[in-house]
């Protein structure tokens, strides 16, 4: 029996996948924990528009990604810290001061997007990875100084 999955199963089948199962296995656990529906024209269709609506969303959310990485490519974005002895500086900049800058400037973007492979703690010029979306990738620079 072919049926949409409303729910990741495990070892059957991800959300919005049309499987094939048995007819026991559907009627007894999927239809009835609302796992899964039946495959029917009309739950095809359904599935057709959900589908195409969310493609049509994450297109939108790409495009004022791709915005925002237009505006935040190029930014420099500067920090006074303290140094101590020849210039070493005391503690670090970590993703959430990062963000908290960002957000100062305007842009509401999460700690959890910006990817640092080393501890800023130097002063000078350092580049940080910024993933908006799995296709919006860009770095922005960040300057340590006294």
């Amino acid at each position: 029996m072919k049926v949409i999955m409303l729910e990741n199963v495990r070892k059957v089948g991800n959300k919005d996948e049309i499987v094939d199962v048995s007819a026991g296995y559907a009627t007894n656990y999927l239809f009835k924990n609302k796992l899964a529906v039946p495959l029917t024209k009309r739950s095809n269709e359904v599935l057709n528009r959900e589908l195409d609506k969310r493609k049509l969303e994450e297109q939108e959310k790409i495009a004022e990604f791709n915005e925002i990485k237009k505006k935040l490519e190029n930014k420099i974005l500067t920090f006074k810290v303290k140094t101590g002895l020849e210039d070493k500086v005391f503690g670090k900049i970590s993703t959430k001061q990062i963000a908290e800058k960002l957000k100062e400037e305007g842009y509401n973007i999460d700690k959890k997007c910006i990817n640092l492979d080393y501890d800023i703690d130097t002063l000078g010029i350092h580049e940080v990875l910024i993933v908006l979306h799995k296709m919006v990738k860009f770095k922005i620079r960040i300057s340590l100084s006294k």
